[in-house]
């Protein structure tokens, strides 16, 4: 099957899906998020697949959600903003929801949008030059799945989602437990087929179950009426819209995103080393 902007290959039971826009750094528009909906379908259809791995082509696993598709639709209020958000959303929890073991392959910057693409997943295999972070509140914008507290806790969601903190090193991504294993680059797309491999090797219906009755357990919790109630509130955030984001989104328009960047930036003190 051929898409634009999704890679979608099997290596015997294992699937492969590449994000493929790296000119974009693979940033998530509107187009992206459908393929990998089809293309997670198709994989979940398939009794030959029995893992699936998500990475992203070139340097990069993904900025996250594309501002300059934003800056083009210029999507304002409520009604607009809603099934934006929700595809968004949506589409994150496919990899939470599929019964199939989904695994994060990842090296360089995994943001925002992303950063909660990898949450959703089973597990992360990093290589040593990935780094994460949420960086929306910096900017104006709200987070769409709030996954974070529950893998964290609050304190540490807090810290990272308040502050926008948009550069976790792979090594405290590791200590924090949002990354499994760290290995060099050049080893990245070998390990995290292994991994894959080792768990398509089991049982298919062992491992569905299995990952049912561990997602249950947060889930029994409120984990998906929690991420309903967070949706709507940064529905609530994106269609007020908040100063912040209204000027840097016309920085960006006139200026340019790097501009719109090192206006963002600007603002908060500077980080000691």
């Amino acid at each position: 099957m051929s898409y634009q902007f999704i890679r979608y290959e099997k290596s015997g039971s294992v699937a492969t899906l590449t994000l493929s826009r790296p000119e974009r750094t693979n940033a998530l528009n509107g187009a992206m998020l459908g393929e990998i909906s089809d293309t997670i379908t198709a994989a979940e259809s398939d009794p030959e697949v029995r893992a699936i791995i998500v990475t992203g082509a070139g340097t990069a696993f993904s900025s996250g959600f594309d501002l300059k598709e934003q800056m083009e639709r210029r999507p304002r209020g409520m009604a607009e903003w809603q099934p934006i958000l929700r595809k968004d959303f949506e589409t994150v929890m496919r990899f939470w929801h599929c019964p199939k073991p989904t695994i994060a392959s990842v090296r360089g910057a995994c943001l925002a949008g992303a950063f909660e693409l990898m949450l959703a997943c089973d597990a992360t295999i990093a290589s040593e030059t990935a780094f994460f972070g949420e960086p929306e509140l910096k900017f104006g914008a709200g987070i769409v799945v709030m996954l974070l507290p529950w893998l964290t806790g609050p304190k540490i969601a807090k810290e990272i989602i308040f502050s926008g903190e948009d550069r976790i090193l792979v090594q405290r991504a590791l200590a924090l437990g949002l990354v499994n294993k760290i290995v060099p680059d050049s080893e990245l797309e070998e390990a995290s087929l292994t991994f894959a491999q080792h768990l398509a090797a089991i049982d298919p219906e062992v491992m569905r179950q299995t990952k049912r009755a561990i997602n249950k357990s947060f889930e029994m919790r409120g984990l998906l009426e929690a991420l309903d109630a967070a949706l709507d509130i940064d529905l609530l955030i994106e269609g007020h819209g908040s100063p912040d984001k209204l000027e840097f989104m016309e920085i960006a328009r006139t200026q340019g995103l790097k501009a719109a960047l090192a206006w963002r930036d600007s603002r908060f003190p500077a980080k000691r080393t």
